[in-house]
Parts: C-alpha cells; sequence; structure tokens
C-alpha cells in the first residue's frame, strides 16, 4: 500500500513540472510562492504595485544571465541560452541565490550573496569595512568577518597610549551600521563575526550575545583549530596569544573554554563552531592566503574581498517511478553550472576589490533543496541509513558532474586566473573554469518560490498555524504530500490537521499507520546525532561547507549539544549549528500551548482555596502626570502616564498621524496596561513583557534603538519612573516571535531564523 501511494504521490509532483516546460502564463506556484515574489523579488513601481509577474521576472533573469555568453563567443547562441536558463527556473528545478533574483537585468546588477571583508588592526582598516560593509548590505549581500587581527581589550595603543576598547566592542559599530542600512533595504544585511579560539578575547566573545538586545545583526562563531580541539579531548590547557604582539597571554583549559561555548549555544543557538583547519585543508589556493571567515550563515568560506554566488537544484524534480532520474539530474547540473558561472561576469560589485577577487577564483556554490520531499517521494525515512547513503551518492554524483562541466568551460574559456600551476603538473590534472563549485547552503526563500522543503533540512513540522496578526485568525496550513497521503490513506480531516499543527508531531496520533509516520518524521523528531550524520553525508561531497541546523527537544542537556559538537568534529564536519527548542525566550511555536502533564508518580495536587476576584480600581476625577514623546518606526508616539496616590494608573498613547493600524494598536495597549496598573500588576512585570518586543520598522542604533511602538512604550514607562534612565542593558528583552511580516512561525536554519508562510528571515 505506502508504494502504490507513494508512486501516486510522486507521479502528481511530475505532471505538476511537466507543466512548467518551457516559458508559460501560469506557473505551478504555490500561493506562498507568488506572495513572497510580490512582497520582495519583482519590480514594482513607484506606489508599490508590482510591474512585472513571476513569468517574466524568470525571463528578465535569463535574459540577462544568458548574455555573458557573448563574452567568449561572438557567434554565441543567446536565444537559446536565455531559453535554457528561463526553462531552469520556471519548471523550478533550479533557483539562484536572492539577488540574482532581485538584481539581475535592473539598475542595481548586484548578484553575489556571500562577502568576507579583512578588518585589519588599525583605524583605518577598521572603519573602511564599517563603509565597506554598508556598501555590500545596500546591494543585497551579507558578509562575514574574523576580528582575531585586532588587538584585545586594554591592550596599548601606541598612538594616544590609551587602552583599545577589544574587538567585540568594535563588532557593536559593524552592528550599527548595518542596522542603518537596513532601515531602507527590501534585503536586510546580516553579519558573521568571527574570533579565533586563542584570541584572548574569547571569553567576551563567547558569551557576547547573552544580551540578546545587543548584535542583532550578527551571528557569531569561534574558529577552534586542530590543536585545540585535541585539547579538549585530553582535557588539556591552550595558551590565548596577543595579535599584536604574538606574545603568550594567559593559559586556559581547552574542556571549560569549550564548554562555555557550549552552554552559550545551548542558552540561545550562539555561538557556533567553525572547524578552521578542516576548511583550509580545502582551500583551493593557499597561495592567494588563509581562509580566515565565512558568510553569515557559515556554508561559504572566503578568502577577504571574496564573493560567492548560490543557486540550489531542487531534487523533488528528479525522482521518477520511485527512482532519482541521474540523467535529469545531470542535465540540471550542466545547465546550472554555466547560469553560476555565467552570473560571476554579470555581476556588478560594490567594491573594486571584491571584483577583483571574484574574477580571480570564480567561485560558485551550486546546493541542493528539496532533500526531504525527494526521501518522502521514494518512500525513505529522514533518519535511516538509506538516506545517508542516499544523500552520499546524490552529492557526490553533483559534485562529479559539476567538476565536469566546470573542467568543458576553462577549455572554453579558459581556467580560473588563480589556479595554482603547480597543481596541474600533475599527471591527468585538468584545469577548472571555478575554484569551487558546490556548497549546501540554507534555502528558505528560494524554497519557497519552488514549493519544496529546505536545503537538506527535515521537514520541520507537516502541519502549521499560520497566524493573521491583524485579524487575529488562524489557519491550518498541510504540507502537499502529507495531505495527498493522508487522503489517500482514509485518515484526513481536518480537525486532524488542527491537532496535528498544535502539537508539531505525528508520533502521538494512533490513527496514522505508522509507515506514514516514520516517512514524515519532523526535525524535532530526529535524534542530533541523525542530523550531524545527515550533515556528515553532504559534507563528504561538497566543496565549501554545509549549513544545516542540528535540532534539540527543549529537554535536552548541556552534554547532549557536547557529544553532538564532538561527533560534528569526528565526522569531518566543517562547522556546527545548534538550536535548542525554545531557547529562545519568547519563540511562539504555534503548537499547541505546552501544559505540562501531571507525572503519574507524582503526589496529588493539595486543594487549593479559590483566589478573590481583583478588584478593578476606580479612576477619579483628577489625575497628574505627564507626557513623554517617542520617536518610533511608524512616526511620532506621545504616551502620557498618569498617576493616583498608589501610582501608576493609566496610560494614554497617541501616534503623531492619526488612525492607521499603528494608533489604534498602540491605543489598545494603552488601556490593557491601565487595566493592568488598576488591577495592581507591578509595572516591572508589564515592562518586561512590552520590551523588547520587535517589528519591521526599527529605528535608531545602540542604545536608542526603538523595536516597536511596544518597545517605546516599555522604554517611556521607564523613563518616566527614572528620568535618568537612559541605558538600553536594563531592559527586559525578548528575542524571537513570530515572524514580523505575516505572524507565521519561524523555523531556525543555518543560524537564521526563516518564515515559510512569508519568506521572512533574519538573514536576508
Amino acid at each position: 500500500m505506502a508504494n502504490i501511494v507513494l508512486n501516486r504521490l510522486s507521479d502528481s509532483v511530475l505532471s505538476e513540472a511537466a507543466q512548467a516546460e518551457g516559458f508559460q502564463d501560469d506557473l505551478p506556484l504555490t500561493e506562498n510562492a507568488r506572495t513572497v515574489l510580490e512582497r520582495r523579488y519583482l519590480i514594482k513601481d513607484e506606489n508599490g504595485s508590482p510591474r512585472e509577474t513571476p513569468e517574466t521576472m524568470f525571463g528578465r533573469v535569463a535574459k540577462n544571465i544568458a548574455q555573458a555568453d557573448a563574452y567568449y563567443d561572438e557567434r554565441a547562441d543567446l536565444s537559446k541560452t536565455e531559453e535554457e536558463f528561463c526553462r531552469l527556473m520556471t519548471s523550478l528545478e533550479f533557483m539562484p541565490n536572492s539577488p540574482t533574483l532581485m538584481n539581475a537585468g535592473r539598475r542595481l546588477q548586484q548578484l553575489a550573496a556571500c562577502f568576507v571583508l579583512p578588518v585589519e588592526d588599525n583605524m583605518e582598516s577598521i572603519f573602511q569595512a564599517v563603509k565597506d560593509t554598508a556598501l555590500v548590505h545596500k546591494s543585497g549581500g551579507g558578509t562575514g568577518f574574523s576580528f582575531s587581527k585586532l588587538r584585545p581589550k586594554n591592550d596599548v595603543v601606541s598612538t594616544t597610549y590609551g587602552l583599545s576598547s577589544g574587538p567585540v566592542s568594535f563588532m557593536q559599530v559593524f552592528d550599527a551600521a548595518t542596522h542603518a542600512v537596513n532601515q531602507g533595504g527590501f534585503r536586510r544585511g546580516a553579519n558573521m563575526g568571527i574570533l579565533h579560539v586563542t584570541h584572548p578575547d574569547v571569553l567576551e566573545f563567547i558569551t557576547c550575545k547573552r544580551d540578546h538586545a545587543k548584535l542583532n545583526n550578527f551571528n557569531i562563531s569561534v574558529t577552534v583549530d586542530d590543536g585545540f580541539m585535541k585539547a579538549v579531548a585530553n582535557d588539556e590547557e591552550f595558551q590565548t596569544v596577543s595579535p599584536r604582539t604574538g606574545k603568550l597571554v594567559e593559559t586556559l583549559r581547552a574542556r571549560e573554554v569549550f564548554e562555555l561555548m557550549v552552554s552559550m549555544a545551548w542558552e540561545g543557538g550562539d555561538p557556533g563552531i567553525v572547524f578552521i583547519d578542516r576548511i583550509n585543508a580545502d582551500n583551493p589556493t593557499p597561495h592567494i592566503g588563509r581562509i580566515e571567515s565565512t558568510n553569515p550563515c557559515g556554508e561559504q568560506p572566503l578568502l577577504p574581498y571574496e564573493a560567492c554566488n548560490l543557486g540550489s537544484i531542487n531534487l523533488s524534480m528528479v525522482v521518477r517511478d520511485g527512482t532519482v532520474d541521474f540523467d535529469k539530474l545531470r542535465r540540471i547540473v550542466r545547465s546550472s553550472v554555466h547560469f553560476l558561472d555565467n552570473v560571476i561576469d554579470m555581476s556588478r560589485y560594490p567594491i573594486d576589490k571584491i571584483r577583483q577577487m571574484v574574477h580571480g577564483n570564480r567561485k560558485i556554490g551550486l546546493g541542493v533543496m528539496g532533500w526531504a520531499d525527494m526521501l518522502i517521494l521514494l518512500g525513505i525515512p529522514y533518519d535511516s541509513e538509506e538516506a545517508i547513503q542516499l544523500g552520499r551518492e546524490v552529492m557526490r554524483f553533483i559534485s562529479t558532474e559539476a567538476q565536469k562541466m566546470s573542467e568543458e568551460l576553462a577549455e572554453r574559456r579558459g581556467p580560473f586566473p588563480n589556479f595554482d600551476e603547480s597543481i596541474y603538473d600533475k599527471p591527468g590534472a585538468r584545469k577548472l573554469r571555478n575554484a569551487t563549485l558546490t556548497t549546501i547552503a540554507p534555502t528558505g526563500t528560494i524554497s519557497i518560490i519552488a514549493g519544496c522543503s529546505s536545503g537538506i533540512e527535515p521537514l520541520y513540522g507537516v502541519c502549521f498555524v499560520r497566524k493573521n496578526v491583524l485579524d487575529n485568525d488562524e489557519l491550518v496550513e498541510v504540507n502537499a504530500h502529507f495531505e495527498r497521503v493522508a487522503k489517500d490513506e482514509g485518515f484526513h480531516s481536518d480537525e486532524l490537521m488542527n491537532r496535528i499543527a498544535r502539537v508539531g508531531s505525528l508520533k502521538e496520533f494512533s490513527e496514522i499507520p505508522d509507515w506514514v509516520k516514520k516517512l514524515f518524521v519532523c526535525a524535532h523528531d530526529i535524534t542530533p546525532e541523525w542530523h550531524i550524520r545527515m550533515q556528515a553525508a553532504f559534507q563528504e561531497f561538497t566543496h565549501n561547507a554545509v549549513s544545516k541546523t542540528v535540532n534539540f527537544p527543549k529537554t535536552a542537556t548541556k552534554d547532549d549539544v557536547k557529544k553532538v559538537y564532538m561527533l560534528a568534529y569526528e565526522l569531518g564536519c566543517k562547522g556546527v549549528t545548534i538550536y535548542r527548542d525554545g531557547s529562545r525566550e519568547t519563540q511562539v511555536l504555534n503548537r499547541a500551548s505546552e501544559t505540562p502533564a501531571a507525572s503519574p508518580t507524582a503526589a496529588a495536587p493539595q486543594p487549593v482555596p479559590p483566589a478573590p476576584a481583583p478588584r478593578t480600581k476606580q479612576r477619579p476625577k483628577t489625575l497628574q502626570g505627564r507626557t513623554i514623546k517617542m520617536e518610533t518606526g511608524c512616526g511620532t508616539l506621545y504616551v502620557t502616564i498618569n498617576e493616583d496616590e498608589d501610582g501608576f494608573f493609566e496610560l494614554f498613547n497617541t501616534m503623531g498621524k492619526a488612525g492607521g493600524c499603528a494608533a489604534s494598536q498602540s491605543e489598545a495597549i494603552g488601556r490593557l496596561v491601565s487595566l493592568a496598573w488598576r488591577n495592581g500588576i507591578p509595572t516591572d512585570e508589564i515592562v518586561k513583557q512590552l520590551a523588547g518586543i520587535c517589528c519591521h520598522k526599527h529605528i535608531g542604533v545602540g542604545n536608542d534603538k526603538i523595536l516597536s511602538c511596544a518597545d517605546a512604550i516599555a522604554r517611556a514607562i521607564k523613563e518616566y519612573a527614572d528620568p535618568t534612565w537612559k541605558r538600553r542593558d536594563e531592559m527586559p528583552h525578548f528575542m524571537r516571535g513570530a515572524c514580523i511580516m505575516c505572524g507565521g512561525q519561524l523555523e531556525p536554519e543555518g543560524g537564521c531564523f526563516v518564515c515559510r508562510s512569508c519568506g521572512y528571515s533574519d538573514c536576508s
């Protein structure tokens, strides 16, 4: 029965794909895909209305990228290349990274996603990097930095005889610059901050994101070498070293530092770990420089001033009759490598040094998405040996075919200029067009466009509650594959789908066949060890690195995280990022509110007398208070706080521009705060609930950053209580809740959070 159902499922996917061959007026895009494209990708007029359709967008991109063929052959048939590139995207077999979809054929024409910028130990370099960062983010890219060359905190500054503030302090400057650029951008800039474990400030760096109100535009990772990992295993000491003098600074126990990394990652996901010796062992141009950093999600190690453009193959489109269609996959790989190599020539880079490095190494990053879908279509559970072996086989095939295509391009167009001649003196060695070819990237938004699962991640859930923040409505969305199987097997009902959405797992539903539960296993049902083993399987045949989130249940211990970090190192991964469910204070699970069940061995609860009902205080005729002016992303907000003889009594909020959602919601907050005060709710508790709530319209930087109208109200209350208070770090905070664009569920992915409903991503 399972095979019959899965064959029908595979046939239905292929029939939809068949409708997408060539140019057409009605692509098989989901409603979510069209919403994401309209909001973020399609060209708009001055009123914000789309001036192109998804179909014409793909045509725009294909036409632009095909033009590069003429650089190498003036007789090239550009229309044929354009048609192939358009077919590649409209069939949903392949998607380039977001900047290519957004910018190809437009004035900006910046097509790369990943950049690394150098930060040297002097003010000129630091602030040149800040400027370059702003230019990269303005163009739609993300940036990575190694701060390992900066002198540590309290080190001597020779020109002034003052003391250095250290790497973490300067990271806050980069963070503020990123926030300022993000205010007006349609693709948010994101950063990766990296510090080597031997830097004297490593302990401060590891804990720098404990205050979630700081460095919100950064992911952070510690680079560790083989010597450090050996010291951890043997419980030995290691030395921190001043990058300015090269002298030893402090002796630390490796295991204690490692356990601090584990502890902080357990608390909130940061820092990740990068195995830097392993990355440099695969560095294709060591004569050009040593790799010290990666892009924001960690999958693309790059030299200073390098950039890389990425693209992903939709593996769900290469399943036919219950098997992998390797002939089709070969065609897609070849066309994709051709496409990505052309992107290098067609892209306009924000800094000339980046252009020079990119054209010198010509790195591309071809990856995959839809891996979980492929396994479902083949009837293979994600957490199985068969899945691990298939992952190796598929990625080996993609890398081999990509290399063959790069060799052919090198023969026609020439190899990448920075290649090392000594490598090609060896018998049988063939020159490549591209220094690297494959990368497994997070594919948050492009996988939504393609209608498939993200990267090599398992399904995060088969049913979701999608929230409409404005109307307070909830809609259950069901994975298309699961819905088809549920209907074919006869256990589908709206009531069951609703229950699944609120629990997030199929394990407890007796009406669902066991084979379905095993096949549609979700991220939180898979043990961390299987997550790492899958990452390692793909890493074995990936030139660059693999972005993969290792999901832990809320009950996971720090020792569980430690074991996974060690396993990642042992299995050959180049880095690891983990996320423990619920570790961010305001994660909205959009599943059932978790009410702990009584333990069967617990003593029977003792009867508790009912609490007396609160008595709401009546408002006197006259009250005194004052009004505080707050600037928000929605306009000027006037917060009026009045007191009676007992203290805070009522709060009124007035927006500078009347009407609209912001004004009505601010008024509602004022009414609820007033009601809370009149019923004796402590002010600190009210501030705690409001502070740090984040919307898409931030304003200000650093200590003056206002995250939302609710955040502004909390700050006004604090300022009223203590007019001298101005320090942001004293505010209670929440980290991540529902999607700020649509209220949908945020999924952890590669160190970021992605909304599958609308495509919003913390890192893009």
